[in-house]
């Protein structure tokens, strides 16, 4: 008797905690400011990574865009690279030089249709350059670039291709005043 007693009351506890359980798995939470805001970003950015006959070079690039609507975008990116040639005497061509590239990027993106991204972009870049040629000359300079940019999007993938208002020929990181893009964000 004890024992049905034991299983029965046993049995029962357990039929009030799972079903309280269910009834409070049901309830939504109040959100907070703070989640609020974190449904809203979302983040990405680029990653490079070369290697070749007395070549390398590796990037990286974080970026995060915050959606102030389904219209309106802002975001903003550090960057930052270095490449390596090593001199090989027996190409004129490839003299030994070394770059370290970084620096930051506000950027707002416009979405007028769905799968239409329009962009301007403000990059600051901070590049020093040494050569390996004792005659050459090693410089460190600001370079910076005003873009702006028309693209695809479909879902996270954005196809485009940016203008560089601010393009010289001289002391510049690119080189050609159109760049191509692809943006991945999560």
């Amino acid at each position: 008797m004890k024992i049905k007693r034991k299983l029965l009351n046993t049995f029962f506890y357990t039929l009030i905690f799972l079903n309280s359980a269910h009834l409070f798995s049901q309830q939504d939470s109040i959100p907070t400011i703070q989640s609020v805001f974190w449904q809203k970003v979302q983040y990405g950015g680029g990653l490079g990574l070369a290697f070749g006959n007395g070549y390398s070079n590796f990037s990286l690039s974080p970026t995060g865009y915050y959606h102030i609507n389904k219209t309106v975008s802002v975001g903003a990116g550090i960057s930052g690279s270095y490449v390596a040639q090593e001199s090989n005497p027996s190409n004129y061509n490839a003299l030994g030089y070394k770059s370290t590239v970084f620096g930051g990027s506000v950027i707002g993106l416009l979405h007028p249709i769905e799968n239409i991204q329009l962009s301007t972009e403000m990059e600051q870049l901070r590049v020093t350059r040494k050569f390996d040629e004792v005659n050459s000359s090693n410089d460190s300079f600001w370079n910076t670039a005003v873009f702006i940019g028309v693209g695809y999007r479909s879902q996270n993938v954005t196809f485009g291709v940016k203008y560089n208002l601010l393009f010289a020929n001289q002391k510049n990181v690119y080189a050609q005043d159109w760049l191509p893009f692809v943006r991945v964000m999560f």
